[in-house]
Formats: C-alpha cells, structure tokens, sequence
C-alpha cells in the first residue's frame, strides 16, 4: 500500500476541476478491537485501542483496495469545549460522557471568563495525541477530535430550554459567548495544525482532508432560516476562510437550511445523516463540487452510483452491516469495476 497515492487520489477528487468523483471505504469490523468508553480516566485504554486498530488498518490495507487511510483516532465526545468553560460532565455507565449546561440567562453568561487551552482539560488530549504519535509513529495520521460549531458549544453551555427563546430576547449575549467559544477554538486548532500538521481525518466520518478544517453542525436543525443566517453563517464561513475549508457534519433535520449551506464557501465534503429519501434529494441539490458523504445501506451503494449525477463527488462506504473483511473486499473490487476506477 502506498498512502502517498491515496492521499493524492484524494487531492485530486476535492479538486474541482477534476474527473474524478467517486472514492469508496470498505470499511467492516471483524479483527478490530472495542473502543473503551471516552473517559478520562480510561486515556490509557483509549491510546492502546487507538494504536491496535490503527495497526489493523495497515494490515489489511492491501488487502482492501479502497481509498481509506489509516489513521490513529484521537476520538472523544461533545463535552470537551464546554467543560474547558467550566461546565461539569455527566458521564453515563454505557454510553459516551455529556456536558451539563451551567448558564440559563445572560446575567449569567457575562460571568464566564474566556479560558485558554494550556489551562483546561482540553490540553490532556493534545498530550494523548502526542503519545499517539509516538507510538504509531511520525507519519500516522490522527483524527480529529469531535470539535462542534461554536453555537453548537454555546447550546452545550447554555441551557437549551433558555438558550432559544434568549435568541430573540439576549441575542448580544449569546453571540458574545459564541464570540468566546470560537477564540478558544482557533486557539485549539491554530494549535493543533502547528503540532501535528494541516492534514487529518474528520471527526466524523472517517474522510481525509489534506486541509481545512472538520465539525459537527446539529443546532441549525433547530432554528429557521433567519435565525441561521444571525448566530451561525459569520461563524462558519470564518472558520472555512481561516482554515482553507470546511468539512460539515450534521445529523439533524436541516433540509430547510440547504441553501444555507450550499453558501458556505469553501464547503469541501458535507455529511448528512438523515434517511435515504433525504439523501438521495441532496445528492441533486448541492453544487457537485461539494463532496457528499452520507450514509447509505451497502446495497444501495451500486444504486446510488448509478442513478447521482456523474460530475457530483460522493465518497462511499460499506455500511455496517459489514463483518467480515472479505465482504469489503468484494464489494470495493465490484464497485472499481462498475465505475471504471
């Protein structure tokens, strides 16, 4: 396997003046190891789950000749940006942790300090990351951890129930505690791109981005179109400018903000995890050079590829009714014969 050549099919496809438009993950779950739940105190499991299953990726990576690449996943949950700003977090016996909001009106929004990465908890996982690095080695990529829009971090901060009808009522204060939650997050990434370089694999999905930048975008779900174009646009499209891209992840129901964001410029790969209805109308509506990366059944793969317009960029990916890694195999090597790759 060479990654040099995966990862320049994949500058190729983001490469809007290019033919190619289709890329395909095999992915499947025999031989890799349980991921520990995303405690703190679990950093030790987590750093050998991470290197084992990066390990297995290098092994079967001949064998499946896709275009994922390996990398070794510095995975965590939603709750790290609002515990850097003091948030407590409820962590579940089966399930990943959560941060509890501690605001629920702007007298108590103008108490919050702006915090610094050096001095919360979000410096531990850069010290999990580096020793990730060590052990897998200088040229393994990492993922990026689950980084959220800074709205989506203020929705974590402030209480939800308060946090929207503040929107007509505070809105000064809420988008100055947006304002602070986004300098810490060019803090964090300015960071981490100088310590680990511009190239990674997205939160979610498992996508490379040879730049740019990667989050989960679920709030907009939540508001009109108006109220979008208020507390979310400006931030988005800083962060894509600031970066060079933008890779967006939303699982909510935001069909009514399609336009919105089809306007994201730089908007390099879009992940809707909505149902196949919803999918197959966002393969028509986004400009083809927006790579699509959404979830499809693995028998809808040769399906989609058929009937989605030629010239729009979509990543495919085994679903996860995908065990055994010969079933990948095969369903990679039928889908390079049927589109030519």
């Amino acid at each position: 396997m060479d990654i040099r050549k995966r990862k320049q099919k994949w500058l190729e496809f983001y490469d809007k003046n290019s033919n190619l438009n289709r890329l395909i993950i095999g992915d499947y779950s025999e031989g890799m190891p349980v991921r520990p739940l995303l405690l703190r105190e679990l950093y030790p499991e987590r750093l050998e789950w991470s290197y084992a299953r990066y390990m297995k990726q290098l092994e079967y990576a001949d064998f499946i000749d896709d275009d994922s690449i390996p990398f070794a996943s510095v995975v965590t949950g939603t709750e790290i940006f609002a515990e850097a700003f003091g948030c407590k977090v409820f962590c579940p016996t089966n399930s990943a942790p959560c941060a509890i909001p501690m605001v629920n009106n702007a007298k108590e929004a103008a108490k919050i300090k702006q915090p610094s990465v050096m001095d919360t908890s979000l410096y531990e996982i850069f010290l999990m990351a580096d020793k990730l690095k060590e052990k897998c080695g200088t040229e393994a990529i990492l993922s990026m951890p689950d980084v959220q829009s800074p709205m989506d971090i203020t929705a974590l901060i402030w209480d939800k129930n308060e946090l929207f009808p503040a929107m007509y009522d505070e809105p000064t204060a809420i988008k100055e505690l947006s304002q602070m939650v986004k300098n810490l997050l060019f803090e964090f990434l300015d960071l981490w791109f100088e310590r680990y370089g511009r190239e990674f694999i997205a939160h979610f999905p498992d996508y490379y981005m040879p730049c740019g930048m990667t989050l989960s975008e679920d709030e907009i779900g939540n508001v009109s179109c108006e109220m979008y174009r208020e507390f979310f646009e400006k931030e988005l499209w800083e962060l894509s400018e600031k970066y060079g891209g933008i890779g967006i992840h939303c699982c909510a129901d935001s069909y009514h903000q399609w336009e919105n964001l089809n306007r994201i410029p730089g908007l390099k790969a879009l992940n809707l995890h909505r149902p196949y209805d919803i999918v197959l109308k966002a393969y028509d509506y986004f400009s083809p050079h927006i790579a699509q990366f959404h979830p499809l059944p693995t028998e809808k793969i040769f399906e989609v590829n058929k009937i989605a317009p030629e010239n729009m960029k979509i990543i495919f990916q085994t679903g996860g009714d995908i065990v055994k890694k010969e079933q990948a195999r095969d369903i990679v090597n039928r889908f390079r014969r049927e589109t030519y790759l």
